[in-house]
């Protein structure tokens, strides 16, 4: 494995490719790193980190799936005869889940207690979400993550926290004190930890070496502005060692003190121009446009867009204040798209016509034009080759041109569903 601090190091000076060799998000490590000679780093999708308290071993985050035996593996070879006693989980996505299942098959074993999982009050509920809404969650991952595998499955099985907590919690386990502090931000059952005889911030999802993955078209409620109240509290604690929840360590104050403030003005200036226009009353799509993305921030190396989309920050921050109408008159109560398609076919004279222009459109670059005309296209007839031809086409170009890898993967599915004839490969028949 590549050194996760010797990366880290690259990575600050923007000397790697974050946008597809190193994603933070996409990019798996084989092996560990001893950030020092008390604390491991692993990195699967997302990193998670164990500290050795001197009274046995805490997991901050504890992976996924994917990181079960291979974080079991390096942990005993790290510490073979020190037991896990605490994991806590900083929320509830299946990255930062999973890898505490051996060590409670193993203290089993023992015969001693499993590890006290601690996570966040609402951290349950979540849960329960995924199993109730485990369909869903299947196919809105497959499109995220580009996933064409029929036997792709959301899980079902959870390790539900012991202990929850409402606002802050601390405990003591050996010579550290593990301070738990609550947030909203990707999720409203964040935690982020602060262990202060290390000097450490472990901020979970609070920080992942991108713009904050604060807009994912596909998921629940966001919080843009208490993302950057959390980040505004780490700044006061003067710390040394940051772990983020993906991508790469941080070292120093210094570095900490300028990644944590660049990302929390990213955010704070992307809701509060949101909030001006809508406070206008203006249209979803006019504050889309209107609002100026901080570029100069985005040329940041953990300030990429390369995992969200700004835009979708946007949708988001109008979600929780503006509801689910975009202001668009047409679409409060619309037409079955079917009809409304029919209809633009009538005026454009066939398909044949609007097909055509959707491809003239994508030949000059219009990308997303291209996109909306193919697909009045498709609903006006779902089952035209020729449609398909030039559906597949254009995603595939629009995909292409996208820096977020999740724009670029949703995209990227709809034209992977048009070369089988159809409109979305995750969805599933009545």
């Amino acid at each position: 494995m590549k050194d996760l601090l010797e990366l880290a190091e690259l990575a600050w000076n923007g000397e790697i490719d974050l946008q597809f060799e190193h994603h933070p998000v996409h990019m798996f490590y084989s092996g560990s790193t001893e950030i020092k000679n008390n604390i491991l780093g692993v990195k699967g999708i997302a990193g998670h980190y164990t500290l050795d308290t001197g009274d046995g071993l805490v997991m901050i985050d504890a992976g996924s799936q994917l990181d079960i035996d291979t974080t079991y593996a390096e942990i005993k070879k790290w510490r073979p005869n020190t037991s896990v006693k605490v994991a806590i989980f900083t929320h509830h996505h299946v990255d930062h889940i999973f890898a505490v299942k051996h060590f409670d098959e193993e203290n089993k074993k023992m015969g001693i207690s499993k590890p006290i999982v601690y996570g966040h009050e609402l951290m349950p509920d979540h849960f329960d979400r995924y199993i109730k809404t485990n369909d869903w969650n299947t196919a809105i991952n497959r499109r995220q993550f580009a996933i064409d595998v029929e036997h792709f499955k959301w899980p079902t099985e959870y390790r539900y926290p012991d202990i929850t907590y409402k606002h802050d919690i601390s405990f003591k386990c050996g010579d550290l004190t593990f301070n738990l502090h609550h947030a909203r931000g990707e999720t409203d059952d964040h935690t982020w930890i602060h262990v202060p005889e290390e000097k450490l911030i472990a901020p979970g999802d609070l920080f992942i070496w991108a713009v904050p993955n604060g807009g994912n078209p596909q998921k629940v409620q966001r919080y843009i502005s208490d993302w950057a109240d959390a980040l505004d509290e780490m700044l006061k604690l003067d710390c040394e060692i940051f772990l983020p929840g993906h991508g790469f360590p941080i070292l120093g104050k210094k570095r900490i003190k300028k990644a944590l403030e660049t990302t929390s003005k990213f955010l704070r200036s992307v809701e509060d121009q949101t909030l001006k226009l809508m406070n206008k009353g203006k249209s979803l799509n006019q504050v889309l446009y209107e609002v100026k993305i901080p570029n100069d921030l985005m040329e940041l190396p953990w300030l990429t867009p390369i995992y969200d989309d700004p835009q979708f920050l946007i949708r988001m921050i109008w979600r929780r204040y503006g509801g689910w109408w975009d202001g668009e008159y047409d679409r409060l109560l619309p037409a079955p798209r079917k009809e409304e398609a029919l209809a633009w076919v009538e005026l454009s004279n066939g398909i044949d016509n609007i097909i055509l222009k959707a491809l003239e459109h994508l030949d000059k670059g219009n990308l997303k034009v291209a996109a909306q005309l193919i697909e009045t296209a498709f609903h006006a007839d779902n089952n035209n080759d020729q449609m398909h031809d030039a559906r597949a086409k254009i995603y595939r170009e629009f995909s292409l041109k996208q820096s977020s890898s999740m724009g670029r993967n949703i995209l990227n599915h709809a034209s992977m569903a048009s070369v089988q004839g159809k409109r979305d490969l995750a969805q599933t028949e009545d």
